[in-house]
């Protein structure tokens, strides 16, 4: 919790976990640790877990406390951390922030409640009970309109940030980007803005944008990093060669239903043990190995290093 008194130091190439399962589908503890040490390691700037890369929806509540209680073990107040804590419902969003609270988390990032299709009235309450209930965590929105079917407006979120102190940001995971424009430019800078999408994470940093939380940075954690860095230096010849090269990657991870092929690249890399998805989703297929073994071939002068963090028998 070193940095929750000062949310604006949570920026720069935050990286989403993906959840590692055992091949028999239990949470792969060691694994969840092997990757934060090889995500610190690569220099990624802050660490997340629970957010849709990590299949909140397939684990029990008490399975992704577990999981936040491991990573903030881990990370140690090295970078901050930032554990997507949201749910269709209210009562468990509210335990897992206060989970992510207690083991000390710098920030929850709360996903809008899905499948409910609430009004912005109701996105106002829902985000103003958690802000509330929990007055010393920063309180950030995770927008992800494709996967939850409803989207925070832009007056919305000035509307949140305007009355409550804690509400301090919004990853936004949608490929509008006017609404990124519109966001900030209600809101002004002093909202911290991340992109989910792969391919404006570059962009939005021109518009004034914290950072970003992409899947990318489970397989190229440290290009990411130096994007950002790259960009904030003055060096942006090198940040747009970086994200044009992260393109074959970011193709790769959506080959089939993220974070499936995504998990394939880390086992066959040696990072976890196993590749293993829960229900619904499935392991890659023939085709889908055959697309992502290509695109890696083509991105692979961006994927980071892997030795010293290979787990037993890979």
């Amino acid at each position: 919790m070193r940095f929750r008194s000062d949310p604006r130091s949570v920026k720069g190439s935050i990286a989403p976990l993906m959840t590692p399962f055992t091949a028999d589908g239990e949470l792969d503890r060691a694994g969840l640790v092997n990757l934060v040490r090889w995500q610190l390691s690569a220099g990624s700037h802050g660490i997340s877990i629970g957010g849709s890369t990590g299949e909140p929806g397939a684990q029990t509540i008490a399975e992704r406390a577990e999981a936040i209680r491991i990573v903030a073990a881990e990370v140690d107040d090295r970078v901050p951390f930032l554990p997507g804590t949201g749910s269709a419902k209210l009562d468990e969003t509210l335990e897992l922030t206060a989970a992510a609270r207690d083991a000390g988390a710098d920030a929850a990032l709360v996903i809008t409640p899905y499948y409910a299709r609430p009004t912005q009235e109701a996105l106002y309450s829902w985000y103003r009970t958690v802000a509330l209930e929990f007055p010393d965590l920063p309180i950030v929105a995770y927008n992800v309109p494709s996967r939850t079917a409803v989207d925070i407006a832009p007056e919305t979120v000035a509307r949140l940030f305007r009355e409550l102190d804690n509400f301090v940001g919004v990853k936004e995971t949608t490929k509008d980007f006017e609404h990124f424009s519109r966001v900030l430019h209600l809101c002004g800078e002093d909202l911290l803005v991340w992109s989910g999408i792969e391919l404006l994470c570059l962009p939005l940093l021109a518009l004034g944008g914290a950072g970003f939380v992409s899947a990318t940075a489970n397989i190229a954690p440290a290009a990411c990093a130096e994007m950002y860095e790259a960009w904030q230096s003055g060096n942006h010849a090198r940040a747009r060669e970086i994200h044009y090269g992260l393109h074959p990657l970011v193709d790769l991870l959506f080959v089939e239903t993220n974070p499936a092929p995504g998990k394939w690249v880390l086992e066959q890399r040696g990072l976890i043990g196993s590749g293993f998805v829960r229900p619904p989703l499935i392991t890659p297929t023939d085709t889908g190995i055959a697309k992502i073994k290509d695109l890696m071939a083509e991105g692979e002068r961006f994927l980071t290093a892997t030795e010293g963090f290979t787990v037993e028998g890979k």
